[in-house]
Order: structure tokens, then sequence, then C-alpha cells
């Protein structure tokens, strides 16, 4: 197992979690120097807020630990779907290092699927890191939700394949 795969198991964990909450399975981690520093999962409904995803709440978990930080050139973050424009946008304006992820968002993915912010604001990425897993818990949330096989909920959409 790679170091990525250790840290998309843990982001994994939290998307597992974001299930058992009704929520959409997404998950991340935060790993400085080999340490998980901040975790989080999308809680949308739970908080009643449209920016709490999975990233972001991973982000506001760092804040709490370690204040605000202006830059974070040491830490990856590891999300188990691409990130959106907002994530994104966060992680380019606190200097996120680098951030690896599972699945594509082919409707609001900012990583390169629909827009490409992540390699133009300097954030080296690597993507598809356990992405059969991580896509797995996607389309068994929607299915469940819908009654139904889909690649598609709401504001993600996933490759056919």
């Amino acid at each position: 197992m790679t170091r990525d795969e250790k840290f998309m198991r843990l982001a994994l964990a939290e998307a597992r979690q974001a299930l058992r909450e009704g929520e959409v399975p997404i998950g991340a981690v935060a790993v400085r120097r080999g340490e998980v520093i901040a975790r989080g999962h999308n809680r949308r409904n739970a908080l009643r807020d449209l920016t709490a995803h999975a990233e972001m709440m991973c982000l506001r978990d760092l804040s709490r630990r370690e204040g605000l930080a202006k830059r974070l050139t040491d830490v990856t973050i590891y999300s188990t779907l691409e990130p959106c424009a907002m994530c994104s946008g966060a992680m380019i304006h606190h200097r996120v290092g680098r951030c690896v992820w599972g699945e594509r968002d082919t409707l609001l993915g900012a990583a390169g699927s629909s827009l490409d912010f992540l390699r133009r604001g300097g954030v080296r990425q690597r993507a598809g890191v356990l992405r059969a897993e991580c896509r797995g818990l996607l389309l068994e949330f929607f299915e469940r939700q819908l009654g139904r096989p889909t690649t598609a909920w709401e504001d993600i959409r996933l490759p056919a394949k």
C-alpha cells in the first residue's frame, strides 16, 4: 500500500461516517509530515450549511487545531471526490501544497474535470487514488436515495465508468 492509499483510506473512513449520517459520502483528511492533523466529512444537511463540504470541514478542523496558518505548503489534503471550485479556492488561498483525490466530478470538479483551478493555482495533485472505493460509496448513496442506479446526484456527476 502506498502512502497516498494509506491516507485515502482514512478519508474513506470519514466518507463512511458521512454515509452513516445520511450525508453524501465524501471525506477528507489533512496530512503533514506523515501525520493526520485534521479531518472532516460532508455535513451540509446536519449543519444546514451549503459550504460544509468535506474539504471545508477538514480545513475548519485544521484552523481550530492550529489557528489561522497563512501558508499550508507542507500539507496534503486527501479527498474522496475531486474538489469543487469553493474547496479548491480555499486550498489555493491558504497555499495547500498538494491535493490527492479519488473520484472525478465531471459537473463541478475544479481539479481538471470541469474546471482547472488547482493546477492553475499552484497546488500539486494526484487523481484517482482508490477511485473504485471512493466511487462505490457515492454510487451506494445515490442508489439508496433514488431507488435506482445512477451516476448523478444534485450537484455531483461521476464519469460513466
